[in-house]
């Protein structure tokens, strides 16, 4: 499964999602000033990332599904 690769862009972006999500709660538990100017656009990322995150393992188990 590792040299499938679909598998590889699906693990991609879940861990583009994870980072970003550990971003934002960093940012969230610092507070002050990286917190009150990004704090809503890391977490608009975050939505995306994993909107896309979602797209690709429905893809990926669709596909070897036999879809």
């Amino acid at each position: 499964m590792l040299k499938d690769p679909l598998f590889l862009v699906v693990a991609v972006a879940v861990a583009t999602v994870a980072i970003i999500l550990l971003t934002g709660i960093g940012g969230f538990a610092r507070g002050g000033d990286f917190n009150k100017k990004h704090a809503n656009r890391v977490m608009r990322w975050r939505i995306y990332a994993q909107a896309v995150a979602i797209v690709l393992i429905l893809l990926f188990v669709w596909i070897r599904r036999g879809g």
